[in-house]
């Protein structure tokens, strides 16, 4: 039995069907995680997002493989499809002062309601909101999407359809979109002192690469050391008007 996972679902009072539900997956699957088994990390990690506890407090055996790698690097997903759309959903809500997102396109989560929604939310509750997409027009654009093997026009095509789905955003005081043409080693999801870091790859599409859970808060991490990259990005790129 595993009893931490109970206590955490009576805690929250959420059931087991509850559960299921906001992963999709058979409530069966669930009762066999109460019985015992142990779950796909990705299963772990969002029944964790879900609780907002540690997965170590959940199942205390396999914390050893998943401690934090370095001072600041909290946890790296295999790829970004690991990681359970509950975590980026309560990594823009936990955000007090500051949300950032960079890369060519962020796609999957313009096409997330909720999510736009929390960035709204966020925004009206004081938080400042700055979106930075790849210029559709510009020579990094066109690259990246001969370096996914995907093709120019279909990159750019993602770009405008995100910037599509961002741009009402505008409408709410306190974010801002912009517009860059610098060629990204990585894609950039910050809020506050927390990043989420999809790195890239040569011929491999975002999707399939590694994010990095990093935290920051001195000068020296390296969280800093993206925030830095964000902000000489931000400080460069072409304001985006409704």
């Amino acid at each position: 039995m595993n009893d931490n996972l109970r206590y955490a679902l009576a805690a929250a009072r959420l059931t087991a069907t509850d559960v299921a539900a906001a992963l999709a997956v058979d409530p069966k699957t669930v009762s066999r995680w109460l019985q015992g088994r142990v779950p796909y990390p990705r299963h772990r990690w969002a029944v964790a997002d879900l609780l907002h506890v540690d997965e170590a407090d959940l199942w205390p055996e396999v914390a050893p493989r998943n401690q934090a790698l370095a001072e600041g690097v909290q946890a790296i997903y295999p790829h970004r499809w690991a990681v359970p759309q509950s975590a980026w959903r309560n990594h823009f809500s936990g955000a007090r002062r500051e949300i950032g997102i960079l890369a060519y396109s962020a796609l999957f989560l313009a096409e997330d309601r909720a999510v736009l929604d929390i960035l709204t939310a966020r925004s009206k509750a004081g938080v400042k909101v700055r979106i930075l997409l790849g210029d559709p027009e510009g020579e990094a654009v066109a690259q990246r999407g001969a370096d996914e093997g995907i093709g120019a026009e279909v990159m750019a095509a993602r770009v405008r359809n995100a910037l599509a789905l961002y741009r009402p955003l505008l409408r709410v005081q306190g974010v801002q979109i912009r517009l860059h043409r610098t060629v990204l080693y990585n894609s950039i999801y910050q809020a506050d002192d927390e990043l989420l870091v999809n790195t890239h790859a040569y011929g491999t599409p975002a999707a399939n690469a590694p994010v990095m859970h990093l935290t920051g808060g001195d000068d020296e991490g390296p969280a800093a050391t993206y925030l830095t990259s964000m902000t000489r990005i931000w400080s460069i790129a072409q304001p985006c008007h409704q």
